[in-house]
């Protein structure tokens, strides 16, 4: 049992729930800043339902992909040894792990109760994450797909803590729509020839690896600016603006090391670069909020 777990958190790369985590808890911090300012009270069930919706949409809609995408990974040199197509794991535990943690998401949203709008919402949004997996079989515009499912996040967040839609949300979920359509257009390089042998659509498939490059640096450039309208709008300080300079400079780092004609290093990109941007945003955000305490104080 200990053994199939693990191969499960691996088939859906549990880690990488790090990539959108950091994203979903900015909105709550920002949330839970305004609730105080409006004398709302703070709850430990709202921190650890945001953790389990979280958790528990994300494995689900990864789950749903690996089955939907389990032949085309068979056929894929890169993917051939994913937990499915290589036989490690049984497609009706893979099914029952996603019904699990489909059930398990919509179960959590009553944490928030008695706000009924993220339960309402939970298989709505449940659909569009796993409609992702069909994507790439209808439009090359797939990658801004998986980007608007993730930026579901933060505004998902703000509904759970304030029953209602605002800038702030807003914005950071137009930060993760441009950044993660970005690097996702990145790693699809990769697959650029596979695709287009598949019939499968993407941007680097269908315009080729330099357009796809360039639109991934448009579009990481949007995502700055966004950030800068979420400083302005959310009224934050001087350590979030420091914060929005090195993301900058990882941003052209990352672009740096990926060329048309040397895809080498889009993992160092994909992984390392994304999870320090992610991360590094909430603890900006943390440090920006702390100061201003400090001064208010």
């Amino acid at each position: 049992m200990v053994s199939r777990l693990r191969h499960l958190l691996e088939m859906i790369r549990f880690s990488h729930t790090l990539f959108a985590l950091p994203f979903a808890l900015l909105a709550a911090v920002l949330a839970w800043r305004q609730n105080w300012l409006d004398q709302i009270a703070w709850r430990w069930q709202d921190l650890i339902g945001i953790l389990l919706c979280m958790v528990c949409a994300r494995s689900a809609a990864m789950t749903f992909n690996r089955l939907v995408d389990r032949d085309i990974d068979a056929t894929n040199p890169r993917t051939a040894m994913r937990h499915l197509p290589a036989g490690i794991l049984s497609v009706g535990v893979a099914i029952g792990f996603c019904v699990a943690c489909s059930a398990g998401f919509v179960a959590s949203t009553l944490l928030f109760l008695p706000n009924r709008w993220p339960l309402y919402l939970s298989l709505p949004v449940l659909a569009f994450l796993c409609g992702y997996s069909y994507a790439k079989r209808f439009t090359a515009w797939c990658h801004y797909w998986l980007s608007a499912a993730l930026m579901l996040s933060p505004i998902a967040v703000w509904i759970a803590l304030r029953a209602e839609v605002a800038w702030t949300p807003a914005l950071i979920a137009s930060v993760v729509f441009f950044w993660v359509g970005g690097f996702d257009i990145i790693y699809a390089c990769q697959d650029t020839d596979f695709d287009r042998r598949a019939n499968l659509l993407s941007i680097p498939a269908r315009w080729g690896i330099p357009a796809a490059l360039k639109l991934a640096l448009v579009s990481h450039v949007v995502m700055l600016g966004c950030l800068l309208a979420l400083w302005h709008v959310a009224g934050l300080g001087w350590v979030f603006l420091i914060g929005i300079g090195l993301v900058a400079a990882l941003l052209a780092y990352e672009h740096a090391i990926v060329q048309p004609n040397d895809l080498g290093r889009v993992n160092a990109a994909f992984f390392h670069t994304n999870a320090i941007i992610s991360l590094g945003l909430l603890l900006v955000t943390l440090a920006d909020l702390w100061f201003s305490i400090g001064r208010t104080n």
